[in-house]
C-alpha cells in the first residue's frame, strides 16, 4: 500500500470513531478555539485538525500546545469530512475528544493505531 492509501486508510478510520463517539452520546469540542481551551485545561484525549485549513496559522499551535499537554494530536485531510463526522452540517477546523463514552475501546484502538502511523 502507498503512503497516500494508508494515509487516507487511517482518516476514514478517524472519522468513524469520531462518528461513533458523537453517536453515542461521547463529549467532543468543535472548533479551534474550543479545542485550544480544552487543551489548556488538561480535558481533551485526542485532538483532531484539518490540513485544508486557510491559512494554516489558525491550527498550527495545535500539535505543539497538544505535545505539550502530552496529547495525541491527529491530521486529516478534509474539514468538511471531520464537520460530518462530528455531527455537523459545515465545516469544522479542529475537533477534541474529551470523552469516549461508550467508544473508549474504539479510540484506545484509534491511539495504538496512530502510534504506528
Amino acid at each position: 500500500m502507498t503512503n497516500e492509501a494508508v494515509k487516507k486508510d487511517f482518516d476514514s478510520q478517524v472519522y468513524s470513531v469520531l462518528e461513533k463517539i458523537h453517536a453515542k452520546a461521547g463529549s467532543i469540542r468543535k472548533g479551534v478555539n474550543e479545542v485550544t481551551k480544552t487543551l489548556e485545561r488538561s480535558q481533551a484525549k485526542l485532538v483532531i485538525y484539518a490540513a485544508d485549513v486557510s491559512p494554516k496559522e489558525i491550527v498550527m499551535h495545535l500539535p505543539l500546545l497538544s505535545k505539550d499537554r502530552g496529547v495525541p494530536c491527529v491530521e486529516v485531510k478534509s474539514r468538511t469530512e471531520l464537520g460530518k463526522a462530528a455531527g455537523i452540517n459545515v465545516p469544522t477546523s479542529a475537533i477534541a475528544v474529551v470523552n469516549a463514552g461508550e467508544e473508549t475501546h474504539a479510540l484506545e484502538e484509534l491511539l495504538g493505531k496512530l502510534k504506528s502511523v
